[in-house]
């Protein structure tokens, strides 16, 4: 099973991938850490992402393309979680091509869908563990009182510069006019489903969970859509 998580900055996506990662034994396709990760490789892609990074242009989409490539070919996996990728039209048509031309298809595409106030509140309010990634909250999962991570034990914590309200509105502005027009293109193919980014995370892991297991009997050309809960 291959899907696609869709969803602005702070939805959620990284975590609701790694339930899925542990629950599937799917494997997420990061785009950021697959080029982090190839360019310390020494692999010939390896090699054509840090001379790119090296001189700070743009990272193709064909060098991206290639990375999933690279994994589609080399991972074995019950199935891949695109986070990050596509972003634009071109590059869903690529992905598409490839799983195409790899005989592999794409079984979902779910949009956590948030209510953009509530998700400057919250975001500005985040904190992550330094060693492993867990996200705390300071209104709703606040880093435990003895100061450890409750995931690794961890005691080193960190806020990113750019979690606050100016940026985030930009980051936000920015992926609606980036993916505004997948929403449409997947809906289109009877992909796209829908589940509540901002509630509760096990209420957002059983909606998950109700769209993945209905994706097998779902008719093609029926969008399936668990809308955000009001």
């Amino acid at each position: 099973m291959n899907i696609i998580l869709l969803g602005p900055p702070g939805a959620g996506k990284g975590t609701q991938a790694r339930y899925l990662v542990e629950e599937r034994g799917m494997v997420q396709l990061s785009t950021g850490d697959m080029l982090r990760e190839a360019k310390d490789s020494g692999t010939q892609m390896g090699k054509v992402v840090a001379d790119v990074m090296a001189r700070g242009a743009l990272v193709t989409d064909e060098i991206v393309i290639g990375l999933i490539r690279e994994k589609l070919e080399t991972v074995q996996a019950s199935g891949f979680i695109f986070d990050g990728f596509p972003r634009t039209l071109a590059q869903a048509d690529a992905l598409a091509d490839l799983l195409a031309a790899e005989g592999q298809k794409l079984d979902a595409v779910i949009e956590m869908r948030v209510d953009d106030a509530a998700l400057v509140a919250r975001i500005t309010a985040r904190s992550t563990c330094g060693a492993c990634g867990e996200v705390y909250n300071d209104q709703t999962k606040p880093i435990p009182a003895d100061g450890t991570c409750s995931s690794c034990g961890a005691t080193a914590f960190k806020r990113r510069a750019d979690d606050n309200e100016a940026s985030l509105k930009t980051r936000l502005m920015e992926y609606y006019k980036q993916t505004s027009p997948l929403i449409g293109y997947y809906y289109a193919k009877g992909l796209l489903s829908r589940v509540d980014g901002l509630g509760d995370i096990g209420a957002v892991q059983a909606e998950m969970r109700a769209v993945l297991d209905g994706v097998a009997p779902k008719a093609h050309g029926a969008a399936q859509g668990i809308e955000p809960v009001a």
